[in-house]
């Protein structure tokens, strides 16, 4: 691929985060016959034909080499299978991966591609694209150019934010923080109703609460000049509740735990990278 507006893109897998991203092109303007989706699921296949009214295949043929952009969109561990198929009919696209833990070089390897020409985008999402509002870290190989990375913001922009990083092991820490990162935020909210509950809240005025505490102190966080540090002690007066609160997650370790945690999260990403072939 070497235009701005590829002819045919081609999904290898029709899940959701395909889904999301089928969805926002066709919202942008892209004709439903341009684009192809390899699922192999006869239910999945038919509710993205009947949604979107895009082309659909159970397995891969020539059609795929009208692709000019190829997008990796299934589970990692199946992506060799996957892959072998398609091989002959994706030398000339351009890939765009949104598979975790599948690296660049191995992908270069499934389709046939020696490594300085493959024409390869990694890209880690995360769930909030599945309503506009994600974001996600790209990384691409030395032989893509400026032309194609445009395509690749295009294809995601309907998703949300993205964030291009320099080295490809960039990405294992982009995937501890915003790709796993949903979950600790459910994972607080859940505390956080927990915490409602026990104090004779119910449970829908503890979700409603601590949603939009969540959703406002983020916006006010990302139109704020000043750093989340700052907007931290503006609402921490010396022995107000927020101070105690605050004293008691700084006793119990919960930065330090936290901290911790997505540094897990991060040499898990850089196993499975090596898991599924380095």
């Amino acid at each position: 691929m070497r235009s701005n507006t590829p002819a045919t893109i081609a999904f290898i897998g029709g899940g959701n985060m395909a889904s999301a991203l089928i969805g926002g092109l066709i919202r942008a303007g892209r004709a439903p016959g341009e684009i192809l989706v390899i699922e192999p699921v006869d239910a999945q296949r038919a509710r993205l034909k009947a949604d979107f009214k895009v082309q659909t295949r159970a397995a891969a043929d020539a059609a795929l080499g009208d692709a000019a952009l190829v997008v990796w969109a299934v589970k990692p561990q199946v992506f060799g299978a996957a892959a072998a198929p398609c091989a002959a009919h994706v030398h000339g696209a351009l890939h765009l991966s949104v598979m975790a833990g599948i690296r660049s070089q191995t992908i270069a390897r499934a389709i046939g591609v020696a490594w300085p020409r493959a024409h390869v985008v990694r890209s880690m999402p995360n769930t909030p694209a599945l309503i506009g509002r994600g974001i996600a870290g790209l990384f691409a190989t030395p032989a893509v150019s400026a032309g194609e990375r445009l395509v690749v913001e295009q294809v995601l922009a309907p998703t949300g934010q993205s964030l291009w990083v320099a080295q490809e092991a960039d990405l294992d820490a982009v995937t501890a923080l915003s790709g796993s990162g949903p979950a600790y935020v459910f994972y607080f909210v859940e505390a956080m109703m927990a915490a409602a509950a026990g104090m004779g809240l119910s449970a829908e005025q503890g979700r409603q609460l601590a949603l939009a505490t969540f959703d406002g102190a983020t916006a006010l966080a990302a139109q704020s000049d000043e750093s989340p540090a700052v907007l931290r002690e503006r609402v921490t007066s010396k022995g107000g509740t927020t101070y105690a609160a605050l004293q008691s997650l700084q006793a119990d370790g919960v930065q330090a735990a936290f901290i911790k945690a997505m540094a897990a999260a991060q040499q898990r990403a850089r196993e499975l990278g090596d898991e599924f072939g380095g």
